[in-house]
């Protein structure tokens, strides 16, 4: 069975910049030391043919093919509403 050293579980804490007190750590290396071994209880299963669960709801992607849509309005148009034009594109402010 894995143990956690309460080093380890300072290093999480660094890593996900958290700060823990002395309580807490004690308290945390025993919660990761139970959680390491129910997985390692859960890898003594025998799961030969089991299927893996890819999606639990039935629900399936809805693919489309990608159609370029113009909406019936050309591009002059739309650049005839625009306040000011150069080069065929609308004129904005600088951004600094």
């Amino acid at each position: 069975m894995s143990t956690i050293s309460s080093d380890d579980v300072r290093h999480l804490a660094a890593l996900s910049s958290l700060q823990l007190s002395d309580d807490e750590v004690a308290s945390l290396q025993v919660d990761l030391t139970n959680i390491l071994g129910y997985i390692e209880q859960l890898g003594t299963l025998d799961t030969t043919g089991v299927e893996p669960t890819y999606q639990v709801t039935g629900l399936e992607n809805v693919w489309r093919d990608d159609v370029v849509d113009h909406g019936g309005v050309s591009r002059e148009a739309l650049l005839e509403l625009a306040p000011e034009q150069a080069d065929n594109s609308v004129k904005v402010p600088k951004v600094l």
